[in-house]
Formats: C-alpha cells, sequence, structure tokens
C-alpha cells in the first residue's frame, strides 16, 4: 500500500500534463486553451509535491526539538507554494488576455484571429 502512495501522484501528475499539452495543442477555443495550461499546471504541480514527498519525514518547524527525526526538504515545499502562486497569476493574465481577444475582434477561435497569425 506504501508503494502505491508514493507512485500514484506521480502518475496522475504526469497524466494531467499529457491530457493539458494534448489540449492545448489541439485546441480551437481561447477558454478551451486557459483550462488546458491550467490542468497542465496542476499536473506539474502534482509531479513537484510527488517528488518531494519521502514517507517517514517531519515537517521541519522551528518550534520543535529534532531529537534525531529526519526532516522534509523545505526547498520543495517553498518552491510548491510558490507554483501554486505563479499558476493563479497565469491563469489570471490568460483570462484577462482572453477578453481582450474576444472585445478587440469578437472572436474566440485563434484561427478567426488575423492578428495572431505570424
Amino acid at each position: 500500500m506504501s508503494r502505491v502512495v508514493e507512485v500514484l501522484p506521480m502518475l496522475v501528475g504526469l497524466w494531467l500534463l499529457l491530457v493539458g499539452m494534448y489540449g492545448a495543442a489541439t485546441t480551437r477555443h481561447l477558454v478551451h486553451l486557459v483550462v488546458c495550461v491550467s490542468i497542465l499546471h496542476s499536473g506539474a504541480w502534482l509531479l513537484l509535491l510527488g517528488v518531494g514527498h519521502r514517507p517517514g519525514v517531519t515537517a521541519p518547524t522551528l518550534d520543535e526539538d529534532v531529537g534525531g527525526r529526519v526532516l522534509a526538504d523545505p526547498v520543495v515545499q517553498a518552491l510548491a507554494v510558490t507554483d501554486v502562486v505563479v499558476g493563479a497569476a497565469v491563469t489570471a493574465l490568460l483570462i484577462a488576455l482572453t477578453f481582450r481577444v474576444k472585445r478587440r475582434f469578437g472572436e474566440l477561435d485563434p484561427r478567426e484571429v488575423h492578428v495572431l497569425r505570424g
């Protein structure tokens, strides 16, 4: 059972990454693209948590005596919190840009917005 708990977040995170990448590559709607990027971000976040998880470790706190116990790496925890904040900011920015494209061009299909073509 312990092995399942260790491997399952990594598998689910990888699956979310693949679903998000596939959706972002095949979408024909900007709102769907924002959702796919958010799903991709969730997969990356879950992979980060899966990598940082070690069974039998204690959370590092300043107010308790360590007493020979193995402590979790606080860098992974800090990266996870930072990843959540960055993901929320990117999603908000993409939603704002989607509203601006809809207001300016009246379309949410990237194929119909001719300014977005390279």
